[in-house]
């Protein structure tokens, strides 16, 4: 349907709009449209001084979309906190003159649909909402609460609840998938994200969209739902894929694997997941539909035990950051792109190294001391790597046990966090910081002291956010060759990309979006 149609059940972005003026309301409209939106909610209740006969007539006359018109009360967690009868009164309006939909409260909805419906034969739709508070309700709550919604006549209905949890979420896509009318569903908060991303899979109607510059919890901006996920390429058969991390929001995941998806006419989607216990999280989404993930911080180690098979560089690394789900039995196979991506990015970057002193064959690692900073699961990976191609790793960590357990892996040295402010590199040494040290927020640190930086040949950084963080800056003011997170995170999603789809990866496209938007 196009752009200027009437919501139905195919699934249109609608841009959240929160003026504090009808003049801003308009001109917020006209950039929604701009942006991508397919319809608008304008909340009358966040207008100041608002006038129901003048104001309304002012937005529905100049709306370049169809419009959803909200006056949310207090008590159901809006702004609204006047004469009731007033309120219904501006909804009742809103209907008359011509508003494409207007959002009623289940409390209020039985008497107000049905008069509206009989009254003023204007074409406009009403959505019947409820707005729950605490953690979303069991399946079956949710399926009385639906029943009572769609008894009020409702042309759509709506529920957003608070998700504690990104397990609740999957009410949320049994209600979408199971409701007899039109249904808006999603949950608020980082938690809520996927409900808003997988809406279009599973039938809901609408998913919301923040603009630029207005950032809302919880949703996505109407650039990257136009743009990263192409939310209208969606279908019930598209195949989910996901970071299991914890924050998720500093993933550029998705940017690079979805149009890499596309490119390659692959149905699937990669969204974030804000995951808080795997075991729970496995157990609920244990359907073929969610065919696998990527594993971030902090995670990798702990996914293994969750995992039925690992793939033997996995297993000796105790670090796993790609899981499938195999089709044929539904069981989770863990696998290891970090390790290869790693050492491959930092081999490339010594390659014309490799001919000094006629060693061609070797790898330029071979007889190095090689420095890793995290005995996390990026650190595993890297040290594994390191110890592989004759490497002499040394492991800091501030847990000196954990370093202790890494280092008899790669039959190595350990040292705890603290020493490495005054730990000398032998001249020629590599550094490789496999810790959030440096990620965007927290850029102003660096994991070693300044003064050493001039001693090793070459720094990485798995950090990728910022893609410069201050560790590469300052080696490479000390002289030091320098390697970005970003070459690290191209190449095991490369080696991902494959893993996921069966198919052989589109790597200079993937690259190009890597240049491009990193």
């Amino acid at each position: 349907m196009g752009r200027a149609g009437i919501l139905t059940n195919s699934t249109m972005v609608c841009a959240p709009l929160m003026a504090r003026s009808v003049e801003q309301m308009v001109i917020d409209m006209q950039s929604a449209e701009a942006q991508g939106a397919d319809a608008v909610e304008v909340r009358l209740d966040y207008i100041n001084s608002f006038q129901p006969s003048q104001d309304l007539e002012t937005i529905i006359r100049n709306k370049p979309l169809p419009v959803i018109i909200v006056y949310r009360p207090r008590w159901e967690g809006g702004q609204y906190e006047g004469d009731e009868h007033t309120r219904l009164e501006a909804l009742r309006l809103a209907h008359e003159l011509g508003a494409d939909y207007i959002d009623v409260e289940l409390k209020v909805a039985s008497d107000l649909v049905r008069e509206v419906k009989n009254k003023h034969q204007t074409g406009g739709k009403v959505i019947v909402s409820s707005y729950l508070s605490g953690a979303t309700p069991s399946k079956e709550d949710l399926s009385h609460l639906v029943a009572s919604m769609q008894a009020t006549k409702a042309d759509i209905i709506k529920v957003v609840s608070n998700a504690n949890d990104i397990t609740e979420l999957d009410r949320i896509f049994h209600l979408l998938s199971h409701s007899e009318v039109p249904a808006v569903a999603y949950s608020l908060g980082e938690r809520g994200l996927i409900s808003q991303l997988l809406c279009p899979k599973f039938g809901g109607a609408l998913v919301y969209g923040a603009m630029e510059g207005n950032s809302i919890p919880g949703l996505p901006t109407l650039d990257s739902l136009r743009e990263a996920y192409k939310v209208e390429n969606i279908n019930s058969d598209t195949k989910v894929f996901g970071l299991v991390s914890k924050p998720v929001s500093h993933s550029k995941g998705p940017i690079l694997h979805n149009p890499a998806f596309r490119h390659a006419n692959f149905n699937g989607i990669y969204v974030p997941m804000f995951v808080d216990d795997l075991k729970e999280f496995f157990e609920v989404y244990a359907s073929p539909e969610f065919a696998g993930y990527s594993v971030g911080f902090p995670y990798k180690e702990a996914v293994v035990q969750f995992c039925d098979e690992v793939h033997p560089l996995a297993k000796s690394i105790g670090a796993v950051n790609t899981i499938i789900r195999k089709p044929s039995d539904g069981k989770l196979i863990g696998y290891n792109t970090d390790c290869e991506g790693s050492i491959a990015s930092i081999e490339d970057a010594l390659k014309d190294q490799r001919y000094i002193n006629g060693a061609s064959l070797n790898s330029p690692l071979a007889g190095k001391q090689f420095v890793v900073v995290g005995a996390g699961g990026a650190g595993r990976a890297i040290a594994v790597g390191a110890k592989s191609r004759g490497a002499r790793v040394i492991i800091f960590d501030i847990d000196l046990e954990r370093a202790k357990s890494l280092a008899q892996v790669v039959s190595g040295e350990a040292q705890h966090f603290d020493s490495l402010a005054h730990f000398q590199p032998e001249k020629g040494a590599i550094l490789a910081n496999a810790t959030p040290i440096g990620m965007h927020p927290s850029t102003d640190r660096i994991p070693v002291a300044e003064a050493t930086l001039g001693n090793y040949q070459l720094v990485f950084d798995a950090v990728y956010t910022p893609r410069k963080t201050r560790l590469l800056e300052d080696a490479d003011a000390a002289g030091a060759i320098t390697v970005s997170g970003v070459e690290m995170f191209l190449k095991q999603a490369i080696g991902q990309f494959s893993l996921f789809t069966g198919r052989e990866a589109p790597k200079d496209f993937m690259r190009e979006i890597v240049l491009a938007k990193f």
